[in-house]
């Protein structure tokens, strides 16, 4: 089974060697007996392959939440190729093909080529985050979290499976039951606060918690609309209006809370923690207590568009400020 990454084309293809008609593609999600599509593509020449692409489609099914285990969200998927004698998929059937695949919320680069596998580059085990040197095949990896704070870090095993290992509030490293090690550089950030923990889904298609320990400044950006009133009122002793009565009426008012946050100091690898963030389609910010109340992880989008990479010959200190805007209406509107 392929660990596929769905926000890449991934092709389907079958080698027709002999006259056929047509091939019929039937994908089925999480064993389901019931296929979720049936495509059909009618074929001439022989000698040549039929391809589909099923990313786009199947992706619709893969419904992304927080995950609190941090084990990363999965579509088992079943493609099916099988050419047919007539066209329109009718005839006499030939041999099918099978593909067996586990879809993630992941991608790969232009240069990691067609059809992209997580985790990419690397073999299992491996956790499923960027490794210390982006163009080595060793696993070595490190992150960056506040003293006292835990965590969990997502992984694949030798076997295949998905988890997630976790680390205390004093760990300086975490090995898996595989024994890949992931050191853990500490971070006093009481001067600023308690720093700010954004989670998103990496290019692993895995939850990532980045820290953002120096300063963050809030803002709040109100729109609404207008009109004019006539607050004239006719009693029996004449024409008269109230001052406390504005004539210039305000409807419909709503407002985005936005963050600015500052990364402090990173070292030069995790560059790619930073790209991947701004890259990603799914983010939260952990929302500290509102009196006796404790919000989990709240939905934010990332505002800044474009990143200039920092590198310690050129800066000497690494550190990014990215703009967050919540993902939902300051003034709760749900219906």
């Amino acid at each position: 089974m392929a660990n596929i990454a769905l926000r890449n084309p991934q092709f389907k293809e079958i080698i027709i060697t002999q006259p056929f008609g047509s091939v019929v593609c039937v994908i089925s999600i999480n064993g389901s007996i019931t296929p979720i599509y049936t495509l059909v593509k009618n074929i001439i020449p022989i000698n040549q392959a039929v391809v589909f692409d099923i990313a786009e489609l199947v992706r619709d099914y893969l419904d992304i939440t927080y995950q609190s285990s941090y084990i990363p969200q999965t579509i088992d998927i079943e493609s099916v190729l099988t050419p047919y004698a007539d066209p329109n998929g009718t005839g006499q059937p030939g041999t099918a093909v099978t593909f067996n695949d586990r879809g993630f919320e992941a991608y790969g680069l232009f240069t990691e080529e067609i059809n992209p596998v997580v985790p990419f580059n690397r073999t299992a085990p491996t956790y499923l985050i960027g490794n210390n040197n982006p163009a080595s095949l060793l696993n070595t990896f490190t992150i960056l979290a506040p003293n006292n704070r835990a965590g969990e870090i997502p992984n694949i095993t030798s076997l295949n499976g998905l988890v997630a290992t976790s680390y205390n509030g004093f760990d300086t490293s975490v090995t898996t039951v595989d024994g890949v090690v992931c050191n853990i550089k500490r971070i006093d950030c009481t001067k600023y606060g308690d720093g700010e923990k954004i989670t998103f889904i990496n290019k692993y298609g895995a939850q990532q918690d980045l820290w953002f320990f120096l300063k963050n400044t809030k803002n709040v950006i109100r729109t609404n609309e207008g009109y004019k009133s006539n607050t004239i009122t006719y009693p029996i002793t004449g024409v008269n209006y109230k001052v406390e009565n504005a004539p210039n009426k305000v409807f419909n008012t709503q407002a985005k809370q936005t963050l600015i946050l500052n990364s402090g100091y990173y070292p030069e690898f995790a560059n790619q923690f930073f790209e991947e963030l701004i890259l990603s389609e799914f983010v939260w910010i952990e929302r500290k207590k509102i009196g006796a109340k404790l919000l989990r992880k709240i939905p934010v989008k990332v505002k800044t568009s474009s990143m200039e990479f920092k590198t310690v010959l050129n800066d000497k200190l690494i550190e990014y400020t990215i703009e967050f805007e919540e993902a939902f209406d300051y003034i709760n509107n749900i219906r």
